[in-house]
């Protein structure tokens, strides 16, 4: 990636091999890709029903520095979001309210398939906006659920076969007794499972833990068992495979993924191929607001939007999600948002102002410390720290760190490569020339004020500029001028 993303001086050699926590064995382990250098992966995408809250997002900001963690060490790498857009039951189980019936109700839209297509046509531009503010690399490929109804109903035909389904008058179960190490993720106990389960939910059910691969209504789809829909958890197996093939080498997720719909997602699919369908599990950890989970359901899912609303942008968003390592839970708040944002700030300056112009170089050594780090299970803070250790290195020439940290921020993505100018710009900076005649006045006369040491009409201009919307600051190489960002 160095190589591709940072042209002006020579790249330092990939990372010989990168380490990764793997949920299914619960350790670290050394990542070999099925068939080199292509890895697959594939990421658990959103149900498009609104808007995708921050707790949301880091699952795909984890899976983009993961991405460019493995193109730097020289893979090429195949990936696989989906976008559910139909049957997606609120508990992530066979019970509750489906998210889009509840998206369709709430936007006042009449319950069929092509309503549900319009709800979903307009979140998945916005999810898409997400993903492209916050500088995630897209895809190689979106897929929709919705587009591969006829993939997902030949996968169950196929599990169906085998003998591993039963019919029930509600749907289609997996029988998860005939699948003996259902429940390895995350070291799932299922006899206390079922000895703590609540019959009445489902009485047709063998075992508590049975999930549905179909789910008869009358909405939805034709098939051999009436008109219905795939279960939530079958539309990923059945699109990681018609995308990326019988076997991954990574599958990604929110913790929350585990239990249940990567559990499942691993039995169905290896039940119906043979192989073993994904060689690693990676899952990043819970965001709390207030030490509570984000969810629609309790009304405190902060969007993107809302952290923009709030004077924040997606790049600080990103930045203090980089500070905690993505298997750590991390609680937010405005206050730690802000000191993210004052840090980038600080980084962008250093990059748009006083390395501005200087011929960027390498520094080898701090490169490869700093590719160790992402080598090593992602290792974002240590990674970051590093970069303000190149800030402060007094020995370090301007170019050498110039260059240094566009080559880090080819993987961080903080847009410290941005153009000085539009960087410049996006933090509020302003040329003198770009200046409002009467700001201009206020600048030249406080500047005036300073020179003669005037303080009392130096700091008088400075408050009518506040007045105005900007600050100054006074620096080597004259005033800086700085608009408030809205």
């Amino acid at each position: 990636m160095f190589g591709s993303l940072f042209k002006a001086a020579t790249a330092p050699a990939p990372a010989p091999h990168v380490r990764f926590y793997n949920t299914l064995s619960g350790k670290i382990e050394d990542f070999v890709p099925l068939t080199p250098p292509t890895v697959t992966m594939y990421s658990c995408g959103p149900t498009v029903y609104g808007h995708a809250h921050i707790g949301n997002l880091r699952s795909y900001v984890f899976a983009d520095i993961l991405r460019r963690t493995l193109i730097n060490a020289g893979y090429d790498v195949k990936h696989t979001i989906n976008l559910t857009d139909f049957g997606h039951l609120t508990d992530d189980a066979d019970a509750g309210e489906d998210k889009m019936m509840k998206g369709l109700k709430r936007e006042g839209l009449p319950i069929t398939l092509t309503a549900m297509r319009e709800l979903s046509d307009r979140y998945i531009i916005a999810f898409k906006d997400d993903v492209d503010a916050l500088r995630i690399l897209p895809p190689t490929t979106w897929a929709r659920a919705s587009d591969y109804v006829d993939v997902q109903i030949r996968l169950i035909e196929t599990l169906d076969g085998k003998g591993y389904t039963y019919e029930t008058s509600d749907g289609v179960y997996f029988d998860i007794s005939k699948f003996p190490t259902y429940g390895r993720l995350g070291n799932i106990n299922l006899d206390r499972l079922r000895s703590g389960a609540r019959v009445e939910i489902n009485s047709e059910k063998r075992h508590p833990a049975d999930f549905a691969v179909w789910k008869k209504g009358l909405l939805g789809w034709d098939s051999r068992w009436g008109k219905g829909f795939p279960g939530w958890h079958i539309e990923c197996s059945a699109m990681a495979i018609a995308t990326l093939g019988k076997q991954i080498d990574i599958h990604t997720g929110g913790i929350d993924h585990v239990h249940t719909h990567h559990n499942a997602e691993r039995a169905q699919s290896e039940a119906a191929t043979g192989k073993e369908f994904a060689h690693f599990w990676m899952h990043n950890e819970f965001i709390t607001i207030d030490n509570t989970k984000i969810s629609k359901s309790l009304g405190n899912d902060l969007t993107l939007r809302h952290l923009v609303e709030n004077g924040f942008s997606a790049d600080d968003y990103r930045y203090w999600l980089l500070t905690a390592h993505y298997r750590s839970p991390v609680n937010f708040s405005f206050e730690a948002l802000k000191g993210a944002k004052q840090a980038l700030y600080r980084l962008k300056r250093h990059m748009y102002e006083e390395y501005r112009g200087v011929k960027p170089t390498l520094n080898d050594t701090l490169l490869n410390r700093f590719t160790a780090h992402l080598a090593n299970d992602l290792d974002t803070p240590g990674a970051l720290a590093l970069a303000w250790e190149v800030v402060k290195d007094s020995s370090l020439s301007l170019g050498s760190k110039y260059g240094t940290l566009l080559a880090m921020d080819s993987l961080l993505d903080l847009g410290l490569g941005d153009d000085p100018d539009k960087g410049a710009r996006s933090l509020g900076i302003i040329a003198k020339d770009e200046l409002p005649e009467d700001v201009q006045l206020l600048v030249d006369n406080r500047e005036i004020a300073r020179i003669a040491r005037n303080w009392p009409q130096a700091d008088y201009l400075r408050e009518a500029l506040n007045l105005k919307g900007y600050t100054v600051e006074d620096t080597p190489h004259g005033p800086k001028v700085t608009k408030a960002v809205s």
